[in-house]
């Protein structure tokens, strides 16, 4: 029987708020100023708490960095992992796709953080970039595969499908500039969803 003494004490309500409030402010820091341009202090004076007591709950920069992109692809990543293949699959497409965008609208600071991680090489999710990340995409990419063998999609590329919807759903976080300077400030965004959800799911019809 295992020695319960042992086993780490569990967090609290009041850990675990702190800690969401250390991970909000830290994605706000690091999708403004990066990784090597942010410092704990910012992180700290940002969720209002002293730098000694942020350091309770993560001992570095590089471990409040690592939780902040962690956390950020499970949330990413929970829209896929429902793709169910015994649904229509333009209904779950139709789904995936709106769940990404809201995640843009909502977050674009997380879009940012993690593209600017993979154009610095993934040095932090890397490993899973190649592991969890690629045993997904495998299984959704034999989903739509399957749905293209039964006639219900027009035959395209599963993955490259995949990387399209990525592509596109986080252009309008991560060149949110680029897209106001066109749109202008007031981008509508009820509008943007109901568009790429046009374009996205037509050449998908079989």
């Amino acid at each position: 029987m295992a020695d319960k003494s042992a086993q780490p004490a569990q967090k609290t309500r009041i850990q675990h708020q702190n800690q969401a409030l250390i991970l909000d402010a830290a994605l706000e820091v690091f999708s403004t100023y990066g990784y090597r341009g942010s410092t704990v202090d910012q992180i700290a004076s940002r969720c209002g708490m002293s730098k000694p007591n942020l350091l309770y709950y993560f001992k570095r920069k590089e471990d409040i960095y690592t939780a902040v992109l962690e956390h950020t692809l499970k949330h990413w990543l929970e829209p896929l992992q429902a793709l169910n293949p015994d649904n229509d699959p333009l209904t779950e497409l139709e789904r995936y796709i709106t769940a990404k965008l809201n995640m843009t609208f909502e977050r674009p600071e997380a879009s940012r953080l993690f593209a600017n991680e993979i154009l610095h090489g993934a040095p932090h999710v890397g490993p899973f970039l190649r592991g969890p990340l690629r045993k997904l995409v495998d299984a959704k990419a034999a989903v739509i595969s399957g749905w293209i063998r039964q006639g219900k999609l027009a035959d395209v590329d599963p993955y490259n499908l995949i990387f399209s919807i990525w592509a596109v759903t986080q252009h309008y976080a991560d060149f949110s500039i680029q897209v106001e300077a066109v749109l202008g400030k007031d981008m509508n965004a009820r509008h943007i969803k109901k568009s790429v959800l046009d374009f996205l799911l037509r050449g998908l019809k079989p």
